[in-house]
This record gives C-alpha cells, structure tokens and sequence, in this order.
C-alpha cells in the first residue's frame, strides 16, 4: 500500500530534476551561447549527476530543444484518439496538434519555446538535431495513420505529403509568433505582451488555412 506514494513521489522528483535541467540550460545557452557553456557546468548548476543528466536526454541539443519535443509528443498522443469525422488528414492533424499544445499549460512553456528557437535559428547542432526529430516524429505519425486508418498504401505519398505540409504550416505559425516578439524588441516597443499558447494556436490555424492557397499559387511573366 505503501509503494504507490513513493513511486508518485519519485516521479515528481524526476519531473522536477528534468524542468530544473530545461529552464537551466536555456537560461545559460541564452546568456552565454550554445557553445559557451559545458555539460559538466549545466549539471553542475543544477547539482545533479552526469548519469542523472543521460537518464533524461541524450545531449544539449536535447534539452535544449526540450519545448518543442514536448509537444510533438503530445500531439503523437493526440493523433491516437483525434476523431476523424472525415476531416482532410491535415485538419486532423492540425486539431491533434491543436490539442496537443491546450496541453502545454505550465506558463512558462510560452517563454521555453521562444528561447528554444532563438537558440536553434543560430545553433547548426540543434538544426541537426531538430531535422532527425522531425523525420522521426513524421515516421510515427504516418505508422499511427496506417494503424487506424489504413492510409499509407505502398507508393501512396499522400499520407506523407500531409504530414509534411501540417510540419510546414507548424513551422511557418512558429516563425511568425517568435518574429513578433523580435520585432517589437528590434523596434523599441514598450508594453508587447510576450507569445502565448493561444497566440500560436491562432498562428497555426491561420498556417493550415492557407495552405490550399499556397498550393494554388501561381507565377506570371512580369
């Protein structure tokens, strides 16, 4: 009777070790640059183990980069149990990504993200490493699709196709949020309220939206 408290309680203390290990490293990647600061510094501040570091993420692109994962994650959960309701494969996936992010409710996600993508615009290690998560995070998707749904016949690219434009869009919403608070830093601008979750959310939807247009688009000779 006693086991299922203590196991709760190691759980939180891990919870916790792990967010300590994210807001630290992107506090001190910020400060002093990617590169500037050592593994054995970041554990050192948070005063845990290099083995306790390698028993949560694999390198510093990953805890770095730590926001954004968290939230493909979530959606690949999302996509489990999204209702289809004959949706388009990509307004399905916009509503489990949607989902995912009324997910990331802590109040500081907001803030860890838009610090996680600064570092990656200038940090080629943490592209590298975002590219191999993508295409991962992509090949899960498309088994999950598969698996409920039966899309993905052999030599059918549309499934994957979908996925890559709902990546896009994504993309697309997350540039636009985070130019925003640059923007208004760039020009001086006093009294901006920092990017929300719902600010990113409308992003999104906004990215999805266009998508046939952009499809459509078309060049004429000037």
């Amino acid at each position: 009777m006693t086991a299922a408290p203590n196991s709760s309680l190691r759980e939180r203390k891990k919870r916790r070790t792990r967010q300590a290990l994210i807001d630290t490293a992107l506090e001190l990647f910020t400060e002093r640059g990617f590169g500037g600061v050592t593994l054995d510094e970041l554990c050192e501040e948070v005063e845990v183990s290099k083995r306790t570091f390698f028993r949560t993420f694999t390198s510093k692109e990953d805890v770095a980069m730590a926001p954004d994962q968290d939230l493909w994650r979530a959606f690949l959960e999302e996509l489990e149990t999204v209702d289809p309701a004959g949706f388009p494969v990509v307004e399905l996936g916009r509503d489990a990504l949607l989902a995912a992010l009324a997910r990331m409710d802590d109040e500081g996600w907001a803030h860890r993200m838009l610090l996680s993508r600064r570092l990656a615009e200038r940090t080629p290690s943490m592209g590298a490493h975002g590219l191999q998560f993508c295409e991962a995070t992509t090949q899960e998707a498309l088994a999950i699709l598969h698996r409920r749904f039966g899309l993905g016949a052999p030599g059918d690219l549309r499934p994957r196709l979908a996925v890559d434009m709902l990546v896009a869009a994504f993309h697309g919403a997350l540039a636009s949020w985070v130019a925003r608070v640059d923007e208004a830093a760039a020009g001086g601008v006093s009294g901006i309220e920092p990017p929300t979750i719902d600010d990113l959310a409308d992003r999104l939807r906004e990215a999805v939206a266009a998508l046939p247009g952009g499809l459509a688009l078309t060049v004429t000779p000037r």
